[in-house]
């Protein structure tokens, strides 16, 4: 799988191990994020980077780290038609891709460590999306970005 990965400069260690984790694991990896922690990068960009690389095809996934995930999430889920999911344990990372066919996976690099988010990471690009009674509620979901 391709993947992109977007972070702030509270996510760079943690999106380092990321990095190498999953590209061991067979996976490509493109680094949209900051690369050093001195080197400023709001998380609204780097969440947008990822979510239009997605949208455009040149990646099928997405890592997005910041302090919480909160934020970074929120942001990615101003894209029209992305489906970012803050996760800080494997259940909800795994729902994320099984019930809501997320796109993007969010972490906090100051609530999740570095063994527990490769676990995250791990589930959520090895869970398939299961669609059945799940499929109206993703479907209502990007209904509703055409509500307001």
């Amino acid at each position: 799988m391709k993947i992109g990965f977007g972070n702030d400069h509270t996510g760079v260690e943690l999106k380092n191990a990321l990095l190498d984790h999953l590209k061991k694991a067979g996976h490509t990896c493109v680094d949209f994020g900051t690369k050093s922690a001195g080197e400023p990068l709001d998380y609204p960009e780097a969440a947008l980077r990822v979510s239009r690389a997605i949208k455009a095809g040149e990646v099928e996934k997405g890592v997005l780290i910041c302090g919480t995930g909160i934020g970074i999430s929120m942001a990615a889920n101003k894209v029209r038609g992305i489906r970012a999911a803050a996760c800080s344990e494997p259940y909800s990372a795994k729902m994320a891709a099984m019930h809501n066919d997320a796109h993007i996976i969010a972490l906090g690099a100051r609530v999740v460590g570095e063994e527990l988010a490769k676990m995250m990471v791990d589930i959520f690009f090895s869970t398939p999306y299961e669609g059945g009674r799940h499929a109206g509620r993703v479907q209502r979901m990007a209904d509703m970005e055409e509500m307001e």
